[in-house]
């Protein structure tokens, strides 16, 4: 599957900020995409080339490797603005994103090979890593392992969640060596011995065709030793997704307010809370934030996208409990936070407010 090579100027290089007119422009036509991309996916939607197109996944790789490098506030805002149209395409890019991240952190010779058609489009990649995170790590052994045959890597297991394994042509994971070490791997998704399961029916977001993957002896394309321990959850894209998930359900009802001066207040006082929300995420990417912190922002984030999702579908009333209401999809949408990425930290903090317990 090949995209238009880029040539938009979302994100100019030397500078770290974006184009407001070139994200304004790009989703736009996420927009007009959005109702086939929870169908098909954004691959064949054609949401994804114009990510492409716009120069979107240029921003997030390095300048030295085909990129335009911008900075974490700005890809943040991107991502926020993209999940306020369409859920889907926002999330498929965190993915990819994710995934160029890892590549990033390898090897010269790795970075100058993969990045550059990753800038381009040209080569859709996706990631799964959840085993080394916070999926099956209640199991007694790794889900994924990855040991030496004869000087070469081979992978057996399983990576239980995988955002368009199907629609990639590369899935950058992780695995657990037999000395307990993690390493990350490029495997190509033709590679003898992968088995990509049918995408699952989800909830929500089942554009997003997310499935399962098997491994059996599959040896991987590139080696990655990550420069740091472990890998991240809950990160900053994840709460960037939510604020913009939150937007979208607020927007629902400031429409229903002008026709109900009672719902005014209530729109006031949830964009407020998410713009409250927004500017601490837009500190964290400047300045960086504790794990604590971050945990506890993303926790704030969850909480806000399900009763906005909540509040929208009130306002709607019985329409907007109608299968295809755009308050009934963003209701399914709010829940997906509740299980996506989400470390037992956060997921502590969800259940202490769904029981009124408060902070844990």
């Amino acid at each position: 599957m090949t995209f238009s090579l880029h040539n938009g100027e979302m994100f100019k290089p030397g500078f770290q900020k974006h184009d407001p007119v070139a994200v304004a422009a790009l989703c736009d036509e996420l927009t007009s995409l959005a109702t086939q991309t929870a169908e098909v996916g954004p691959w064949k939607s054609g949401a994804f080339a114009a990510l492409a197109r716009s120069g979107a996944l240029a921003g997030f790789i390095p300048a030295d490797c085909g990129g335009t490098e911008a900075g974490e506030p700005a890809l943040l805002t991107l991502l926020t603005a993209i999940a306020t149209r369409c859920l889907t395409t926002a999330l498929v890019l965190s993915q990819w994103a994710s995934g160029c991240r890892i590549i990033a952190g390898g090897e010269q010779s790795i970075r100058r090979s993969r990045l550059p058609a990753l800038a381009r489009g040209e080569t859709p990649t996706t990631v799964g890593i959840s085993q080394l995170s916070t999926s099956r790590r209640h199991l007694g052994s790794p889900a994924l392992v990855a040991a030496r045959c004869d000087g070469t890597w081979r992978l057996n297991g399983l990576c239980p969640w995988v955002t368009g394994a199907d629609s990639s042509n590369t899935l950058v994971t992780g695995a657990m060596t037999e000395t307990g070490e993690q390493l990350f791997f490029v495997v190509p998704t033709a590679a003898i011995g992968l088995d990509i399961a049918p995408p699952l029916h989800l909830l929500a977001l089942s554009g997003s065709r997310t499935s399962s993957v098997a491994f059996r002896d599959v040896e991987p394309a590139d080696v990655i030793v990550p420069a740091e321990a472990g890998v991240r959850t809950g990160g900053l894209a994840t709460t960037a997704l939510a604020v913009g998930a939150t937007r979208a359900s607020i927007a629902i009802i400031d429409e229903e307010a002008n026709a109900r001066s009672a719902l005014q207040p209530v729109a006031a006082g949830l964009w407020a809370e998410v713009d409250e929300l927004a500017q601490r995420l837009e500190t964290a990417a400047e300045h960086g934030i504790e794990p604590a912190d971050r945990d506890r922002l993303r926790a704030h984030a969850n909480g806000l996208v399900v009763r906005a999702a909540q509040a929208a579908l009130t306002a709607s009333k019985g329409a907007g409990f109608v299968a295809g209401h755009p308050a009934e999809r963003l209701v399914r949408e709010s829940l997906f936070f509740m299980v996506w990425s989400c470390p037992q930290s956060v997921s502590t903090a969800v259940m202490c407010q769904l029981a009124g317990l408060g902070s844990p």
